[in-house]
């Protein structure tokens, strides 16, 4: 069976991880620190909604596989793989959305 295609994504971000920031975007980022990543991941998420909204589905598809590749990227940096994100929806499935949130504001 052929890898995910996030998954191979995943580990590409992470072996670039120690690359030479000048021959790899990826590892520029890692080297400008996790506030850049996480700042990137704030544009992309902003374009994604305004791509949504102008309801353009190719411009939707290219904004939300920039804001994929930069959250991977972030999750990377934090040392959070795909599957504790898979971990997680396990653990949320078959659970209300209303009441998943409400437990988490009891704190």
């Amino acid at each position: 069976m052929a890898e995910d295609t996030l998954d191979a994504l995943e580990t590409t971000i992470r072996a670039r991880r120690g690359a030479d920031p000048a021959t790899s975007y990826t590892a520029k980022l890692f080297a400008r620190g996790r506030g850049k990543i996480a700042q990137k991941v704030g544009e992309e998420a902003v374009e994604t909604v305004i791509a949504a909204l102008t309801e353009d589905k190719a411009a939707l598809v290219g904004e939300a596989t920039d804001l994929m590749f930069h959250l991977l990227v972030l999750l990377a940096e934090c040392d959070v793989s795909l599957d504790d994100i898979r971990a997680e929806i396990r653990q949320r499935e078959g659970v209300s959305g209303i009441d998943e949130k409400a437990a988490r504001t009891k704190d």
